[in-house]
């Protein structure tokens, strides 16, 4: 037993950052940023009565008539609400709360405020304060199937999973057919590592969208993860032969071989998506990760290939941890430590569950001789490990962990050297 949870760890340990890359491809369909969240409600949008969002000072959220302080204070709410959806469209999530809190309650488009603000809680993390926001908004006559996905979302984030699915089944009750509810949430799972609930949600989806390319390519990572890789092949290759030539495609391909512990195709199928134009950070990052495994070394061709798809990744997408973590590698390598530790800590602060930044953090801070840094990585470390095996051994089923075991390639980061 011992054994096996220690092989499936290091099989989980060794692909989580890469997993990450492969989930955040869903995201350029959302808002074309590194979160996974509806789209934006933006001031003036239908939820706003006619004739009343095209001039701020018409009349507060209380009703009162415009008239001095009173329209000064509803301009200044208005202009708040503005700011705060300017950066929640860019995805700079805590910079835009405040502007929202001193929003809601005071402009008319109510719901715009309340929704963003509860978007931006769900960027943070803040799972309970948009759960109250959310619940607030379906009690006053805005049930639709925005907030229902997002309180999916809020709930997976805390922990709950029936409100989960029950949210989620009401939004699907009036979308259906709607992809992106399904994607979020089970991405949501996936952020959560809530592997065996992200599938329950995408076979939810796949009720209603047998074709859709990309829930069978998010069933195949879920049961990649789920060591049940010769079913997650067949929704690979299904993902390819649905949307073939698309972006989904290419991802499905060099994920797949990734997996596989295949590097020198995956880095191949990355470019082959990258030259039809689809040079989006997430096939960059695979591109990077897939030429680190294959053994580049500094010097070599394929080492600066793979540093620079994954510093054109990481300036494209400066939220995602994987792109974040194998730049912290590849500079790791190239004895570039200010660097290397510069981005792991950004990976660090974007996903601090990750032990692949552990590990390679460990290396750099010895290398550097700050031995108090890398003690604190490799403990931080340890109890991840620890955590992880607890739940392997806990887990449901004997699942086999074969398929990652022979096929694993050794870290990079080796925090025993």
């Amino acid at each position: 037993m011992e054994v096996r949870i220690a092989r499936r760890l290091n099989f989980v340990n060794e692909h989580m950052e890469s997993l990450n890359l492969f989930a955040a491809a869903l995201v350029s369909w959302a808002l074309g940023a590194a979160l996974i969240v509806p789209a934006l409600v933006l001031p003036g949008d239908a939820q706003t009565a006619p004739n009343r969002a095209q001039d701020p000072s018409v009349q507060t959220a209380t009703g009162e008539t415009d008239g001095g302080e009173i329209s000064q204070r509803a301009q200044r709410a208005q202009a708040e609400l503005q700011t705060g959806t300017a950066l929640t469209r860019r995805g700079a999530f805590a910079e835009a709360i405040p502007h929202l809190v001193v929003a809601r309650g005071q402009v008319t488009n109510e719901y715009a405020a309340s929704f963003n603000l509860a978007l931006c809680y769900v960027g943070t993390r803040q799972f309970s304060k948009a759960i109250e926001i959310l619940r607030d908004l379906r009690n006053t006559g805005h049930a639709n199937a925005d907030v229902e996905n997002l309180l999916a979302q809020s709930y997976v984030g805390d922990g709950q999973q029936q409100l989960a699915f029950d949210a989620l089944r009401r939004a699907a009750s009036l979308t259906p057919t709607n992809e992106k509810l399904y994607l979020f949430v089970g991405d949501a799972c996936m952020d959560r590592h809530d592997y065996e609930f992200g599938l329950k949600v995408v076979e939810l989806g796949l009720k209603s969208l047998p074709d859709s390319a990309r829930l069978h390519y998010q069933r195949g990572l879920f049961l990649s993860l789920l060591d049940e890789f010769d079913r997650a092949r067949e929704d690979f290759a299904r993902a390819r032969q649905l949307a073939p030539g698309s972006e989904t495609s290419f991802l499905a391909a060099a994920n797949e071989e990734l997996y596989a512990g295949n590097p020198e195709t995956a880095a191949k199928a990355a470019r082959a998506g990258i030259a039809q134009g689809y040079q989006n950070p997430v096939l960059l990052t695979i591109l990077g990760e897939a030429l680190i495994r294959s053994g580049v070394r500094p010097g070599e061709i394929g080492f600066t290939e793979a540093q620079i798809a994954l510093e054109r990744a990481v300036a494209q997408n400066a939220r995602d941890p994987g792109a974040e973590v194998s730049l912290g590698k590849i500079y790791l390598m190239a004895d570039r430590l200010p660097e290397a530790i510069a981005h792991l800590e950004r990976a660090k602060e974007l996903k601090p569950d990750n032990p692949s930044v552990y590990a390679n953090l460990a290396t750099a801070y010895r290398r550097r001789g700050n031995a108090t840094e890398a003690n604190e990585a490799l403990q931080i470390l340890a109890r991840l490990n620890q955590a992880q095996a607890e739940r392997i051994s806990s887990a449901p089923g004997d699942r086999k962990a074969a398929y990652g075991e022979q096929r694993i390639e050794k870290e990079t980061a080796d925090h025993k050297n």
